[in-house]
Order: C-alpha cells, then structure tokens, then sequence
C-alpha cells in the first residue's frame, strides 16, 4: 500500500469503483480541479483527467505503453494493436487500418449502414415502443462488424454473447474484481469460437472482398492467431464501444426536445451534437498504460511500472478548454478537440466508421419517427466502470 500516496492524494483515496461505474463526474472534477493526476487505490493506479496531461501521455507511448503483461485486453484476447507499441503495433495495426481511411469508410460501409439501418427502424416501428439500444443501436453494431469481417455464417446473438464475454472479462480485470486476474472460461470459450469464425471467413473464396481478404492481402507476416486478436479488437471498437456511442447520442438528443427541434431546423448540426456527445460521455471511458521508467506528470511522481490509466471522460470535460463542459452545445466551435477516440498512435481508426453509424441512426429516427421521445417511466442513464451506456433506452412515439 502506498501510504504516502494516499496521504498527498484525499480525494483519489476516496474513490470508489461503484462511484466510478455508477457517475463519475462529479469524482473526475474535482480531482481536475485538485489532483488533475492522482493516485486511486481502489484502482492500484493513477488517474489523469486534465485533457493536457492525457494529451501528452498518449503522445509518449515510450514513456507510457500499452506493452505490458498486465494489459487486461492482452490477458482476454492476446496480443494485438491495442496491446503493443512501436514497430509492433505498426505491423500489426496497418494492415486493418487500411480499409478504414475516410474515403474507404465511406464507399465501403455507407450503403450497408443506412439499409440495415432502415431494415432494423421499420421492423420496430409498428410497436411504438423499443428499448433502442436491444432494437437498434447493438443489432446495427452487431451488423456492420458481421459484413465488415466476412463473418455471415455467424448468427448475430451468437457474435453478441462473444463480444458480452470480452467485455465482461476487461472490465472485471480493470476493476480487480475477486478471480477476474485472469480471464475465465466464458471468455476463453468466446475467443475459440471467434478464431474458428474467422479462420473459416479467411477460408472462404466467397468473402475475398470482405475486409479480412484486404487484411491478409496486406498483412506483414501476420499469423493466424494475431489476425483473430485483431478482429477481436475491432469487435471491441466496432460493437460495444459504437453501441454505446449510438446509445449515448440518441439519450443526449432526445434528452432535449430543444436540441431535436434545431437540428430538424438546421440539418448541419446533426454531426456537431453527434461530436458533442461522444466528448460528453465517450462509450470508451478510460484507456490504460503503464509507465517504463520514472516519469514527472503534472507534479505526480510516476514511477518505472505504475499503472497510469488515462480519463477520457475527465479530459474530455476539462473546463481549462471546453468552455461550460457539462452541457451539451450542438454550436461548441472546439467540440472536435475532445480524446474519446483517443490520441497518438492508438486513435481509433474505426472512428469515421462510428460517426457514420450513429448520425445515420439519429437521420433515420428524425425522418421516419418524428414523435420519437425518451420513455418518462424507465429513465435512463450510463453506467460502467471501462464501457459506459444506459443499460437499456426505451424510447416511444
């Protein structure tokens, strides 16, 4: 126990998981306003939530890397891009990244999106009643990450308990949860199931122009267990995190008769609070590294091995850049500037990938349901500790 540590840090010391999974703002301001990086014992780590400080740690990933055995998502799915850095990560990250540069996204995956989109919006309409992110937001997720790895023997109930699985597994590691050290067998079994999927996808001539043929294609020397590690990460991106993202985004819309009101006005704004949102409240809440050597952080002393995790969340509220951070502003000129995809050489390169689906989501709802409301009597609100969405979102109209 690191006494001295929780003596220089009181409101790091009083952090509580639940705190942290159930509504970390009010927690992750005033250690901005305080200890901007700060030692959680409940978390055997340091937590930074001032945007400069995150910014300059996940530019350095030679003083702050992901390489390191206790990686929970290495411990779940093995090495991968998510997991490795320098020119490790490079070979294993290009090869997948191609296929999602701006230009590609869009010729690749809009049309998918929007049909599966409007298929999914006109099987719920008749009801009246969804809970959105069951109806729409997981399924549409759950779709794109199908087409995108070639994957369509898979059932999509089948490829949601894998990702479920993965899930569960990250976040028990992150929270220290008693016997989640390691990842246990529903996980285990998750990952056999996927590295037959994909072997299989590969086999397939059929699926030679789905993303997984470019990958191969272009592969360095990537062998088959490393290609499954890294599908399972975009698993991670493409569907519990752009889950979330499309959750939490028709939550904050919705949430304000006001905001939908102007954006039925003014069309253009519809990306801005898409942007506005993911800065709000990113699905990806916290991101780890671990220190190589001794290290000076806004005044912390981080020494070689410290667990050094990375608030999203907390920077992206930083009221040092983002002016009223709290509220949602469709008009917010620097909205752009937030880290919820991440920065340096792990950002998210499934992000236009993501802002694709969720502003097509939230076009859909617009044009066809226009008495689309949040339900009164189930309200609705994120929780999670690593991933944060309502648990469900029940809509009506």
């Amino acid at each position: 126990m690191r006494s001295d540590l929780i003596e220089r840090f009181p409101v790091g010391a009083s952090a509580t998981v639940e705190e942290l999974d159930r509504d970390p703002h009010p927690l992750l301001a005033r250690l901005r306003a305080t200890e901007p990086v700060s030692w959680l014992p409940t978390l055997d780590g340091w937590l930074v939530t001032s945007r400069d400080a995150a910014l300059r740690l996940l530019r350095d990933s030679r003083t702050f890397t992901v390489d390191d055995p206790r990686f929970s998502t290495a411990r779940v799915i093995g090495p991968s891009m998510l997991s490795l850095d320098g020119r490790e990560h490079t070979r294993h990250r290009e090869p997948f990244a191609r296929p999602f540069r701006p230009g590609e996204t869009r010729a690749r995956f809009t049309g998918f999106v929007e049909a599966e989109t409007e298929r999914l919006v006109t099987v719920m309409a008749p009801a009246g009643h969804a809970d959105l992110r069951e109806a729409l937001a997981g399924p549409l997720a759950v779709a794109v990450v199908t087409e995108a790895l070639g994957l369509r023997g898979v059932d999509q109930a089948t490829i949601r308990s894998w990702y479920d699985a993965f899930v569960a597994a990250v976040s028990g590691i992150t929270a220290g949860a008693s016997g989640a050290a390691e990842p246990g067998p529903a996980a285990r079994h998750a990952h056999e199931r996927l590295r037959a999927a994909v072997l299989g996808a590969l086999e397939d001539p059929g699926g030679q122009d789905a993303l997984l043929a470019d990958v191969v294609r272009h592969a360095a020397g990537l062998d088959s267990a490393e290609i499954v590690a890294n599908a399972a990460v975009l698993m991670f991106g493409g569907i519990d995190t752009t889950e979330g993202m499309i959750t939490n985004a028709v939550h904050h819309v919705y949430g304000d008769p006001g905001l939908v009101a102007a954006i039925r006005h003014d069309p253009a704004l519809l990306a801005a609070a898409v942007e506005e949102s993911v800065r709000l409240e990113p699905a990806a809440s916290v991101v780890d590294r671990y220190a190589t050597a001794d290290a000076e952080l806004d005044g912390a002393a981080v020494r070689r091995g410290d667990l050094v995790r990375v608030s999203i969340a907390g920077a992206n509220r930083d009221p040092a850049v983002f002016t009223d951070p709290d509220r949602l502003d469709p008009r917010r000129e620097n909205a752009a500037e937030h880290l919820a995809f991440a920065h340096g050489p792990h950002f998210c390169f499934g992000a236009h990938l993501a802002r694709l689906e969720t502003v097509t989501v939230l076009r859909t709802l617009l044009d066809r349901l226009p008495g689309l409301r949040l339900d009164p009597d189930h309200p609705a609100a994120a929780r999670g500790l690593v991933f944060r969405k309502p648990r469900q979102l029940r809509v009506r109209w």
